[in-house]
């Protein structure tokens, strides 16, 4: 496992075009790259799953995420830093616990990107 640090990406609506819309420009792939890193890993998508699963505005405790896995709570924590740091989700400490939740509006540019464009004219 790498030991790099992710940088959190630009959450300006017009990060990168779709994929078939046009060629990405360096930069435009270096910050997917990170997303994409973040998510390579089936833990990790685990755990983007459990929490976009509660939808717009939902959260969810890391208590209930760690007994999930087969992992240590520390594990499990890295996991969900290295989702933050690549800008997916944010997380808030109450008391004893923290609450997670996708970032508005990260799913949908995710989805712009790997949907193809729609030829002129064309419906769905």
């Amino acid at each position: 496992m790498s030991k790099q640090e992710l940088e959190v990406l630009r959450q300006d609506a017009a990060c990168c075009p779709g994929l078939s819309a046009a060629p990405l420009d360096e930069d435009q792939a270096a910050e997917l790259a990170k997303v994409f890193k973040a998510l390579g890993d089936p833990v990790r998508l685990r755990l983007m799953s459990m929490i976009a699963s509660r939808g717009e505005g939902g959260e969810v405790c890391v208590c209930e995420l760690t007994p999930a896995f087969d992992l240590s709570q520390p594990t499990i924590s890295h996991h969900l830093k290295l989702l933050r740091q690549a800008g997916l989700i944010d997380c808030e400490r109450r008391g004893t616990w923290v609450y997670y939740w996708v970032l508005p509006g990260v799913l949908d540019k995710l989805a712009a990107f790997l949907t193809p464009a729609q030829p002129a004219g064309a419906t769905a």
